[in-house]
């Protein structure tokens, strides 16, 4: 049986910037629905994507800005970050992990610039929404096998 990634919730302070952001970053809006002053949902979903989030108002018992290490991948690191400072999005310089292998906490362990190969999974960007959650853009041209 297939299991896909459909939906993460992800905890935000205040819906209407939360929605700019995202609108603003180039995820599509899905739907908006106010149904009453303590349900709010709002879908977006990142360009490309088949999976989506979810924010809004009586949705999560999580502190705003407390999901992180959200992960979107791109096949241009270098263009995916340009596009993004294009729109406005505050976003770090890229770089890859010292020994090659996944990104440490707190930017540990970071070297700046793409992986000198660029070899797939091992380059990155970060960006935050307005409340902090976290995001990082990896770079895969060529999946590994099975993935």
């Amino acid at each position: 049986m297939d299991m896909k990634l459909e939906v993460l919730v992800i905890p935000v302070a205040d819906v209407d910037r939360a929605k700019a952001f995202y609108e603003k970053a180039g995820f599509r809006l899905d739907a908006d629905f106010n149904i009453s002053e303590e349900l709010r949902i709002v879908q977006v979903t990142p360009p490309g994507s088949e999976m989506s989030i979810i924010f809004g108002t009586g949705l999560s018992e999580s502190a705003p800005g407390s999901v992180q290490n959200l992960h979107l991948t791109v096949t241009d690191i270098i263009a995916a970050r340009e596009e993004l400072t294009s729109r406005g999005i505050e976003v770090s310089e890229v770089w890859h992990d010292a020994d090659g292998l996944f990104h440490r906490p707190g930017g540990r362990n970071r070297v700046s610039g793409p992986d000198p190969k660029r070899a797939d999974y091992n380059s990155f960007v970060s960006f935050e929404d307005p409340d902090g959650n976290g995001w990082f853009l990896q770079e895969i041209v060529n999946r590994a096998p099975g993935r």
